[in-house]
């Protein structure tokens, strides 16, 4: 199957640090790459953020990382990038005219308008992944959310008009059930973990009984 994900500012390739380059970094990279693995062909689109970055380069078998011009050449915050998804979308019209992939996966919502804008006149079925929804986003940092004020309801549009939504966790979906999008169109496929990194390894403390958590998150203050 040819599977190409949208990743407007989430580069597979991005060195992992500051703000904006965390989790759906390593979630697209991973997924793409076990995709790969299993025989697909997947290419990633995301923002070309660097005058020096290819056009395209191969990132593993079977996955393809493509540049696209939106918007200046540099580094620029997330929330800032709004104004260049027509040009993104645009983008992705001219290339799925010539090679077309049998789905369009989504991650984030701006990812989410420039998917919809380059599949709107051939038909490739667009899946969603928020990784985020602004509903909730707003919900817990209210005036301290950078998000545009459009936000909310491009997503609710989004979620309406995807083939598919793909939610990472029960929570997720409960907050689409809010947004009156159907169950029948919301898929719970929880993260994955990689366990060769992730696995406990030498003596164990003695426990008591209580359950222990471990969160992994970035050093930024909405990651608590």
């Amino acid at each position: 199957m040819r599977i190409d994900m949208v990743s407007e500012h989430a580069s597979p390739l991005a060195v992992i640090h500051g703000a904006d380059s965390g989790g759906q970094n390593v979630h697209v990279a991973e997924l793409a790459r076990a995709l790969g693995e299993r025989g697909h062909h997947i290419t990633v689109y995301t923002r070309r953020d660097d005058p020096g970055l290819p056009d395209r380069l191969r990132a593993g078998p079977g996955v393809t990382v493509e540049h696209v011009p939106a918007g200046p050449a540099s580094s620029l915050a997330k929330d800032v990038l709004l104004p260049y998804m027509a040009e993104f979308g645009d983008h992705l019209a001219q290339r799925w005219l010539t090679e077309p992939p049998d789905i369009a996966h989504a991650h984030f919502w701006m990812s989410g308008l420039a998917a919809h804008r380059g599949a709107r006149t051939s038909g490739i079925p667009v899946l969603q992944t928020f990784h985020a929804l602004g509903t909730v986003k707003r919900r817990h940092q209210g005036a301290a959310d950078p998000s545009p004020p459009s936000r909310l309801r491009l997503e609710t549009r989004l979620a309406h008009d995807a083939a598919l939504v793909v939610a990472t966790c029960s929570d997720e979906a409960t907050e689409l059930a809010t947004l009156a999008v159907p169950a029948q169109r919301v898929a719970i496929v929880p993260c994955g973990v990689d366990l060769d990194r992730f696995t406990p390894k030498g003596p164990r403390a003695a426990r008591n009984g209580r359950h222990r958590i471990l969160s992994l998150g970035r050093l930024v203050e909405r990651k608590g």
